[in-house]
């Protein structure tokens, strides 16, 4: 049987998306998972995706002593992040379960860092427990929003829908720039609590001069900053700019709902009318 459709019209437009790829009920799913020689849960990708939680697990056991060790793992579960999505493609073995473990991976690992991160800054606390809401959320109501209306995945958006989006999600390397500017400049401000040796740079003479007329304090602030405090200013605008997106795809995302809904309060009273006749 063929899956039911959803379709909308807005403004002149008429848009129909599939509410699934095939029509099942949840236990009809749960015997075929169970039935079935075909264990999605050993997929190569899926096996990369519980690699990285073990990684992330550890390193966060590490993160309140061992900063080398925390770095070590926490890194080696980052780029592996990079490598699952080339395995499903090159094996064939894209799924929605590995979509999922991937955004929760994703989303409870940065989060365990974010938990640290407000016990190391307690002044800021609030501001780290204001992100990880934002992060959870946000991802959420958009994974929810693009299975109602019938996507194949979160990542396809149309340019109609929200242009900040589709380039964000369509552009690999765009998403690759800003997911790891934010994880850098999370990690960074962590590694800040413990590196704690200048680099004793320098500012170069024909500026130098300038400053030191402007600002006199300027040369010597740059000569004691450390290189997680150098990572910190250049990876913070980028980490800027994805919390900015991730706001943009909560609003988008809760306007999608609002659309359905309103879709199918329209629909009942359509059929409360045509049933009074």
């Amino acid at each position: 049987m063929p899956a039911p459709a959803l379709t909308v019209s807005v403004e002149g437009k008429s848009r129909e998306r599939s509410t699934a790829a095939v029509n099942l009920d949840a236990k009809e799913a749960v015997d075929i998972a169970q039935g079935l020689d075909e264990n999605v849960f050993l997929f190569v990708p899926n096996l990369i995706g519980y690699t990285r939680i073990i990684l992330a697990a550890v390193a966060l056991k590490y993160m309140p002593s061992s900063p080398w060790y925390c770095t070590l793992l926490y890194g080696i579960s980052c780029l592996l992040d990079a490598v699952d999505g080339h395995a499903a493609r090159l094996l064939n073995q894209t799924s929605r379960f590995g979509a999922v473990l991937d955004m929760i991976t994703d989303r409870c690992t940065t989060s365990g860092l974010l938990c640290y991160l407000a016990s190391a800054y307690p002044s800021y606390a609030l501001v780290f427990q204001a992100l990880i809401a934002l992060d959870f959320s946000s991802h959420y109501v958009h994974m929810y929003s693009t299975l109602l209306t019938g996507s194949k995945s979160h990542k396809t958006i149309e340019s109609d829908v929200s242009r900040i989006l589709n380039f964000y999600y369509n552009n690999p390397k765009t998403l690759f720039l800003f997911c790891a500017g934010n994880e850098l400049c999370f990690f960074a401000l962590y590694l800040m609590k413990w590196d704690t040796t200048p680099l004793g740079l320098s500012i170069p003479p024909p500026l130098g001069f300038v400053a030191s007329k402007v600002a006199p304090g300027l040369a010597q602030w740059v000569a004691g900053l450390t290189f997680a405090q150098i990572l910190v200013m250049v990876t913070f605008p980028i980490c800027f700019g994805k919390n900015v997106i991730s706001i943009v795809q909560g609003w988008k995302a809760s306007k999608i709902l609002v659309g359905v809904d309103l879709a199918e309060r329209m629909e009942m009273m359509k059929r409360k009318q045509e049933e009074k006749r």
